[in-house]
């Protein structure tokens, strides 16, 4: 049996997982290039599906927002 993960993760997670730092990743939601960036109040998460999508497509982050 697999393990269940969460529908949504947080930014610093997110960029674990993108191999950046907490402050460009948070950089990168706000300046709209993260991909599944959802706002709950002051709270910021990331879809994971959609960054596993990000991390399986040929895109990448445009360098110059961070």
């Amino acid at each position: 049996m697999t393990e269940q993960q969460p529908a949504l993760i947080s930014v610093p997670a997110a960029a674990e997982l993108l191999g950046i730092s907490r402050a460009s990743a948070y950089r990168y939601a706000d300046a709209g290039q993260l991909p599944g960036v959802r706002r709950f109040g002051r709270r910021v998460y990331v879809v994971r599906a959609r960054l596993e999508a990000f991390l399986a497509s040929d895109q990448q982050l445009d360098a110059e927002a961070a």
